[in-house]
């Protein structure tokens, strides 16, 4: 059986099992499959069929097939490659939230681009996946699109065996933190997620406030705004030490 790819990449080049790949006949995916039954806008639609090449279904992890217990928010999750057409593309972010939020199964995205590279070509992979972000109860759940950072595609690899997963809905913890965190460990990742957010939001206003602090020439001002950043500094080293 020939597997299926996108671009260089393919299941047993990501480390998954041969058990879960995708027969090459079987795995193209049409991109108007995704636009037939909701609404879609003109922007997004003008994207998929422009920016993506192809839609490739490359694996796909089931209980049955992967050895662990069935899932109870997870049922199976699907391995999808978007070969970009423009070199140097960056994630296309809304296309992976167009495919991802028409199925309750969990789906990794495998984003592979033709880059420049020390005055050459090079094939580069991110890992993409929708989530639901940390929300407080009773409070709505939004979902946004995590992305990791572009490595050669022939370095780019998922762990599915992670000696803490037991189950589907473990297992897809494992690869939404190894997407977002570069950490295969499926235990508490929300609250790391929460965390690893609140570092980049508190990142984000002291380097604000050290800005405002340079610009301001009020002397109460200077010492309203440095009052405010050395407690941010300090929030932001506390978080950075949990982390740690």
């Amino acid at each position: 059986m020939t597997i299926a790819s996108c671009g260089s990449v393919s299941a047993t080049t990501l480390g998954l099992p041969n058990s879960t790949a995708i027969p090459a006949e079987k795995a193209r995916l049409p991109k108007g499959l995704f636009v037939a039954k909701i609404p879609v806008s003109a922007k997004t639609k003008q994207r998929l069929a422009n920016d993506i090449e192809s839609i490739t279904m490359l694996s796909l992890l089931q209980a049955r097939n992967i050895g662990l217990a069935a899932g109870t928010r997870v049922p199976e999750i699907l391995v999808i490659g978007l070969r970009l057409h423009e070199p140097n593309a960056a994630v296309p972010t809304d296309i992976v939230e167009l495919i991802a939020m028409q199925r309750k199964s969990g789906m990794l995205f495998v984003c592979v681009r033709d880059a420049d590279f020390e005055g050459m070509t090079r094939q580069e992979c991110a890992f993409a996946v929708r989530r639901a972000l940390p929300a407080r109860a009773g409070h709505t759940t939004t979902s946004k699109v995590f992305a990791s950072d572009w490595q050669p595609a022939g370095e780019a690899t998922l762990n599915a065996t992670d000696p803490a997963v037991d189950s589907m809905d473990a297992l897809w913890e494992s690869l939404c933190s190894q997407v977002i965190l570069d950490d295969p460990s499926p235990i508490d990742v929300n609250t790391r997620l929460a965390r690893r957010m609140q570092i980049a939001q508190l990142t984000a206003q002291v380097d604000k406030l050290t800005r405002d602090h340079q610009r301001a020439k009020n002397p109460e001002q200077r010492n309203e705004i440095y009052a405010k950043l050395h407690k941010t500094k300090n929030q932001l080293e506390e978080l950075q030490q949990t982390e740690g």
